[in-house]
């Protein structure tokens, strides 16, 4: 694998979010765009919640995901390795919004844990190649 998978790999991470929201709002009639975050929050389907909580934690994964990256790739750590772990956390991610929605909430822990370990292990191995 080379850095541009892992550069894909932070593009799909971007959008996933938006992926999550998309099915969050389809899950209920008469979404108000007028009102996004009203409509949202005066929802009781458990499904929709379940999706647009999928939504808001791939927003909080996604910039430490991309530090990761970045800076694995500045302190000259192995691109492979980089796109290896970039990979694995994406489809961690992709698992973690499925299993979100499918109300599994230890198959959600299990991947939120696991992919968390792979950004965990891109800042580490930056912080260490360049001490």
């Amino acid at each position: 694998m080379t850095l541009s998978t892992a550069y894909w790999c932070v593009l799909i991470a971007a959008l996933l979010p938006y992926c999550w929201v998309a099915l969050a709002k389809a899950s209920a009639p008469r979404y108000d765009n007028r009102d996004p975050r009203g409509w949202i929050a005066r929802q009781d389907h458990p499904r929709l919640k379940r999706a647009y909580n999928a939504h808001l934690n791939a927003l909080e994964a996604f910039a430490p995901f991309a530090a990761g990256v970045v800076l694995a790739q500045l302190a000259g750590i192995a691109h492979d390795r980089i796109a290896m772990l970039a990979v694995a956390f994406v489809i961690l991610r992709l698992l973690h919004g499925i299993a979100y929605v499918a109300d599994l909430a230890w198959l959600r822990s299990l991947a939120w844990f696991a992919a968390i370990g792979c950004v965990v292990a891109l800042l580490a191995q930056a912080a260490i190649s360049v001490a």
